[in-house]
C-alpha cells in the first residue's frame, strides 16, 4: 500500500512538472506572432527551473535543420549552415509555429515552440512553408533555405524564454548529432542560466564545458540583446571580466595616450594617437546614434549600448558607419585625423553612462589595450563605482 502510494504521489509530481511548462499550444499573442525575441508565458510559472533529459528522444523526434548542410557556429549564439539553393529547412523537434513572416535583419524567420521548453529560429528563408499555429514534427520541412549576399545559408539558433542558447549545449555541430544528455533551465532575475548535468543542487558543479549563460547573448553591452536591469532595481552590478574577447576591443590598437581624463583642463575624455587615418574600432556591441560634423569634436561618432553605456570617438578623418547602424565590438567605424578642434592627428575618446561622463580608465587599462577586471557598481541615477573583481 505504502508503494502504491509513493508511485501515485511521483506520478503526480511527473505530471505537474510536465504541465508547468506546455508552451506549445496553437494560439498565441499578436506580439509572439511578431518578435523573434519574447519570453515564453508560463515557462517559470510553477517552478524556477526545468531539465530535458534529451537521451530519451527517440531518432525521429530530432533533426538537423539541414542535414546535408555544413554548419559553423557564430558569436557562441547560433549557426550558419551552408548548403545548396532550394534545399528544405527541416524542423528540429515537434512544436507549434509561433511565428512566420519577414522580419527586418531577418528576413522570411520562422520560429517554432516546442513542449520542452526551447524554441527554434530559421531565418534568411526564401520561403516560408509553414503557418502560424501550425503543429510541425521533427525532420518537417517549414521552409526553402535562402541566404543573403550572394550565399546560400541558414540562419539558425535556439531559445529559452527569448535568450539565444549557445546551439554547441545541445549539438555536437560537426556531425550534426543532438548530444544525448540532461540540459538543466534555471531562472535567474531575469535570465536563464543554462547548464549540463543533472538537475539536483549540486549540478552548477558538475557542469561541462558547454555550459553557457543565456543572458540574450551573454555578456555584452549590445542593446538589442540585454535586458534594462534598472526596471527591477535601482541598482545593477557589472562585472567586466565576465564580457567575452569578442564583446569588446580597445578602439585604437598599437596607440599611446597623449592627453588622459580630467587634469586641470577638465578633459572630457582621453586622447590616444597613433598614426593618421588610423583604423578606430567599436569599443562594444551596439547602435550607432551620432555620425557626422559636431563643433570642436569635428566627425564623431557616438554609439549606444546596453544598461545606459555610450561610447563617442571624434577628430576622424572620415566616418566609415551611419546612424542606425548595429556594430560589433572590434569593427572598423571611422580613421583617425584631426578634424574639429585638434592639432595633431589622434583619437578623442569617451565614455558615458545615463548621461553622465567617466574616466575612461576605469574600463580600460591604456597602457596594455586591455578590459580591467573590475566589477562597477551601476546606480539607475547615474552614479558608477567600482570595486576589483574576485579572483579565480
Amino acid at each position: 500500500m505504502l508503494k502504491s502510494l509513493k508511485l501515485i504521489c511521483l506520478l503526480l509530481s511527473i505530471i505537474a512538472l510536465l504541465s508547468s511548462f506546455k508552451p506549445a499550444r496553437d494560439e498565441f499573442t499578436a506580439a509572439e506572432q511578431q518578435q523573434i525575441s519574447i519570453a515564453t508565458p508560463q515557462l517559470f510559472a510553477r517552478s524556477k527551473m526545468f531539465s530535458v533529459d534529451f537521451a530519451l528522444l527517440k531518432s525521429s523526434e530530432y533533426s538537423f535543420p539541414l542535414p546535408v548542410g555544413k554548419a559553423r557556429v557564430v558569436d557562441n549564439r547560433e549557426l550558419n549552415i551552408s548548403t545548396t539553393e532550394g534545399d528544405a529547412v527541416k524542423a528540429m523537434f515537434d512544436g507549434v509555429v509561433r511565428l512566420s513572416r519577414h522580419v527586418s535583419g531577418y528576413g522570411n524567420v520562422v520560429v517554432i515552440r516546442h513542449n520542452n521548453g526551447f524554441e527554434t529560429v530559421y531565418a534568411l528563408n526564401a520561403q516560408n512553408l509553414v503557418n502560424v499555429g501550425q503543429r510541425v514534427k521533427a525532420g518537417q520541412t517549414v521552409a526553402i533555405v535562402g541566404g543573403q549576399n550572394g550565399s546560400i545559408y541558414l540562419r539558425f539558433f535556439i531559445m529559452v524564454n527569448g535568450a539565444p542558447v549557445n546551439p554547441e549545449t545541445l549539438i555536437d555541430v560537426a556531425s550534426h548529432r543532438l548530444r544525448r544528455q540532461t540540459v538543466v533551465c534555471r531562472k535567474s532575475g531575469n535570465h536563464v542560466i543554462v547548464s549540463v548535468g543533472s538537475d539536483d543542487k549540486n549540478d552548477s558543479e558538475r557542469a561541462s564545458a558547454h555550459d553557457v549563460q543565456a543572458k540574450k547573448g551573454g555578456t555584452t553591452l549590445n542593446p538589442d540583446v540585454e535586458d534594462d536591469p534598472f526596471l527591477q532595481s535601482s541598482t545593477f552590478k557589472l562585472d567586466l571580466s565576465a564580457i567575452d574577447n569578442q564583446h569588446w576591443a580597445y578602439p585604437l590598437p598599437g596607440s599611446h595616450v597623449i592627453s588622459p581624463y580630467g587634469g586641470r583642463r577638465n578633459h572630457a575624455g582621453v586622447d590616444i594617437k597613433t598614426k593618421p587615418n588610423d583604423p578606430i574600432l567599436a569599443a562594444f556591441d551596439g547602435v550607432v546614434t551620432r555620425s557626422g560634423p559636431y563643433f570642436g569634436y569635428g566627425n564623431v561618432i557616438i554609439i549606444k549600448h546596453a544598461y545606459g553605456f555610450e561610447t563617442l570617438y571624434s577628430h576622424q578623418s572620415k566616418n566609415l558607419v551611419s546612424v542606425g547602424d548595429k556594430v560589433k565590438a572590434g569593427q572598423v567605424i571611422g580613421l583617425t585625423g584631426r578634424t574639429g578642434r585638434a592639432t595633431t592627428e589622434h583619437l578623442h575618446f569617451e565614455v558615458h553612462f545615463k548621461g553622465h561622463r567617466f574616466d575612461p580608465a576605469i574600463m580600460f587599462d591604456h597602457a596594455n589595450k586591455k578590459l580591467r577586471a573590475t566589477t562597477l557598481q551601476l546606480n539607475k541615477n547615474g552614479r558608477l563605482s567600482k570595486s576589483a573583481s574576485p579572483k579565480m
